[in-house]
């Protein structure tokens, strides 16, 4: 059966359909009490279900938030989208979701896609590529965001800024400090550990691995070690396992001509590439911590039932997709929202994958 329209709506309650649309789709100026209650009951027996696009047009706003992030199926990005949502509701809005496998290419024809839409604010969540092949989507992306922006859109990024982007208005960056965090868990995991350290790492270019790669070594440096070697492998489960046979080669063929061997302690710039690392040298017979010690970053919510339970650092995902999310209000004092993301913070927790390193 065809769906109702504004216009039959408007012939049974007696109304124009100007009137009629000003009663169901929110507009400011409002019909006398006994006009709208006629619409809204003609509306109900017809089963007129109102225009979202209609209504956003008449509120100056589409009720749509826009979501892009690298991977949906990636417990970190799981956990952002969780506050995105929850922040969303807050402001009693519908969340639409961009999964870009990290491509700035991708990532513009979804911040244009959802200005199409007139989405009322952006969150964009994942690392940032200064590479030079990323050279011309970064340039696509970052003039797709000041265009959304000069229109009235808000834009929040996790992370880092997206490279190139100048909006002055309406654009915020949800700092996180990866390189002090990396930093302190070298700090850390040195104090107990007199072997050597290797880091599995995203391709270089990647700014978030690059920061705590780079944090990393400078935690080292503080505690009087020499730098890791670093190991550059995809940054996704599937690079960590790579990584982690390398390795369990290693190890195994230091074992084979030393048996006092030193062991390897190991930084996976996720948790994601810690557990592929970790995975990799399980099928290889290697154990954890008893052949290598294994940390990660992130603390994502998988690892409550990986065992050995991972060394990690601690973020408040969740809080940063509220953060983020929140961020984009409009505030009528022109003030930055309630919970503005200037003070996202993270905690070293070490486990038991490093236990000889604690």
């Amino acid at each position: 059966m065809a769906a109702s329209t504004l216009t039959e709506v408007a012939r049974l309650a007696g109304v124009s359909p100007a009137t009629a649309s000003r009663v169901l789709n929110g507009s400011a100026r409002k019909p006398g009490q006994d006009i709208a209650e006629r619409v809204r009951q003609a509306a109900d027996s017809l089963g007129y279900i109102p225009n979202a696009q209609a209504q956003g047009l008449a509120k100056s706003s589409s009720g749509l938030i826009g979501l892009i992030v690298h991977d949906i199926a990636d417990p970190y990005f799981a956990a952002i989208a969780r506050g995105v949502q929850e922040a969303a509701r807050e402001q009693r809005k519908m969340v639409l979701l961009a999964t870009t496998g990290g491509g700035p290419a991708e990532e513009k024809e979804a911040v244009a896609a959802f200005a199409a839409r007139r989405a009322d604010s952006i969150v964009i969540a994942g690392s940032r590529s200064c590479r030079d092949q990323d050279r011309d989507g970064n340039a696509e992306l970052a003039a797709e965001l000041d265009r959304y922006c000069r229109n009235g859109g808000r834009v929040a990024v996790v992370g880092h800024p997206v490279v190139g982007a100048t909006a002055a208005e309406g654009y915020h960056v949800v700092k996180v400090p990866n390189q002090e965090l990396a930093g302190q868990l070298a700090t850390e995991l040195a104090a107990g550990w007199d072997g050597d350290f290797v880091i599995v790492g995203g391709p270089e270019g990647l700014l978030t691995s690059d920061d705590r790669v780079r944090g990393f070594q400078e935690g080292l440096e503080q505690a009087g070690r020499r730098p890791a070697e670093i190991l550059r492998s995809a940054f996704n489960r599937s690079g960590g396992y790579e990584a982690g046979l390398q390795l369990a080669a290693r190890i195994k063929a230091a074992r084979s001509g030393d048996a006092a061997a030193p062991k390897l302690c190991i930084f996976a710039v996720n948790d994601v590439m810690a557990i592929g690392a970790a995975a990799a040298l399980r099928s290889e017979g290697l154990r954890i911590p008893r052949d290598a010690a294994i940390a990660g970053f992130d603390d994502i919510e998988t690892l409550r039932d990986f065992r050995p339970a991972l060394s990690t650092v601690r973020l408040p995902l969740e809080d940063i997709g509220r953060f983020a999310t929140r961020s984009t209000g409009r505030q009528p004092n022109g003030e930055e929202p309630e919970g503005a993301p200037d003070d996202i913070t993270g905690e070293v927790t070490l486990r038991r994958s490093t236990e000889a390193a604690a």
